[in-house]
């Protein structure tokens, strides 16, 4: 029963108060709570975004490419952000969309990281035991209509084996040996799977390298939302290594012999 007759519903004299509440003291919400309740409140759209992801498989692991710019709308914002991530000695995950929500994900698999340590069994999460966490993740605020507004690339190298799968904030989940998240999904794939598809246990590290290179440069000249800066993530056999921010050699001449470039008008 609630005790507390301010919250029955009946009308309050400020002249004279029948109840004897006044002052009001602060009383407790007695309503029920709803999950759905402050849905009005949740993110509708990404505002500070990343855009492509590019990884695929190699003879001994997984190669992995992001820029370094996160965009404001439209507006080239911050031109040194780390959208590739380690996690363990043998995983790696790369980030497209809002950044806000990466960093969200950065810090819930840290403590995960940290509450398995703690039991010190000697057993260390993979990119199998990681993927399946974060798309759990990833279903559940889904579900509670309050997306973590992200495409997600988690590559690994454990027990021998190459691990690289996808999901995004609705939590669908595959697994291919070339995959790419924004632009790169329509730009880049293509050029991705004629180069890799058959060959994932025979190209080095090289030549997987070159591939992601001019993919990037591709979408360099493709994609609005790009950058000439980006880093290269490897993880195989002796762990994961993510590069310093590299520079893409790009040319702009063959634009003069483009219509409407330039001063041309016809």
């Amino acid at each position: 029963m609630d005790h507390f007759p301010t919250n029955w519903g009946r009308p309050r004299n400020d002249m004279f108060d029948a109840y004897g509440t006044h002052p009001i003291h602060q009383r407790p919400d007695n309503h029920p709570k709803d999950t759905f309740a402050d849905s009005v409140q949740r993110t509708q759209q990404p505002i500070v975004t990343g855009t492509s992801v590019l990884a695929i498989k190699f003879k001994d692991g997984i190669m992995m490419a992001a820029d370094n710019l996160a965009s404001y709308g439209s507006l080239a914002r911050f031109k040194d952000v780390q959208r590739l991530h380690p996690v363990g000695k043998y995983t790696v995950i790369g980030a497209g969309g809002d950044m806000s929500d990466f960093q969200y994900i950065q810090q819930i698999l840290e403590e995960v990281q940290i509450a398995e340590g703690t039991h010190q069994d000697g057993h260390e999460l993979g990119p199998v035991e990681i993927h399946e966490y974060i798309s759990q993740v990833m279903y559940a605020r889904r579900s509670k209509l309050d997306p973590l507004w992200n495409s997600l690339l988690i590559g690994g190298f454990k027990d021998g084996k190459r691990f690289l799968s996808y999901v995004d904030l609705l939590g669908t989940t595959y697994s291919a040996s070339t995959l790419a998240t924004g632009f790169g999904a329509y730009i880049a794939q293509p050029l991705l799977r004629k180069a890799v598809e058959g060959y994932e246990d025979v190209l080095t590290a090289e030549q997987a390298q070159n591939i992601l290179e001019s993919c990037m440069r591709v979408l360099f000249y493709r994609d609005a939302r790009s950058l000439n800066k980006y880093q290269i993530a490897t993880i195989t056999a002796e762990g994961a290594s993510i590069t310093g921010s590299l520079k893409l050699q790009t040319s702009w001449d063959f634009a003069e012999g483009i219509r409407g470039y330039g001063a041309q008008t016809q």
